[in-house]
């Protein structure tokens, strides 16, 4: 059990640093110290979006962000998890789409595994509803 604790907690640490420094990245169109390579808005440009959708896709990394690491309200994470998720698949699928091979789609597809294993080894208290109900055995007469 300790085990999965640490997984859930390493793995969401590592998702959080990314929607939290990609927040504010974005939010800054890539002028920020902690930006490593090009600035996120020529980035966007080379994949064919518009510099506003850093705005809108800031302001909901940072929301993502929060959401994921309160206390209770297990919708609003389910909602954080899914974000995350087709957030860094979009993102694979918009490298792979302008054919660069410079395999720049990997690194999102590994946040989105990243995303999936928290979700995983979320605590129950952080799990909306039942995963997997158990089927109940008729009695035997």
């Amino acid at each position: 059990m300790k085990t999965k604790v640490i997984g859930y907690w390493v793995t969401t640490a590592i998702i959080e640093f990314e929607l939290l420094v990609g927040g504010i990245a974005d939010l800054v169109h890539g002028r920020s110290v902690l930006v490593v390579g090009p600035p996120v808005v020529d980035v966007l440009a080379h994949l064919g979006y518009p510099a506003y959708l850093l705005t809108i896709l800031g302001i909901w990394k940072l929301l993502g962000g929060i959401a994921l690491v309160v206390p209770r309200f297990p919708p609003l994470k389910e909602w954080a998890y899914a974000g995350v998720f087709f957030h860094m698949t979009g993102a694979a699928a918009s490298w792979i789409a302008i054919g660069d091979n410079t395999g720049e789609f990997i690194t999102p597809l590994i946040f989105a595994v990243f995303a999936l294993a928290s979700w995983a080894l979320r605590p129950p208290g952080r799990i909306l509803g039942i995963l997997s109900p158990v089927k109940m055995r008729a009695p035997d007469l």
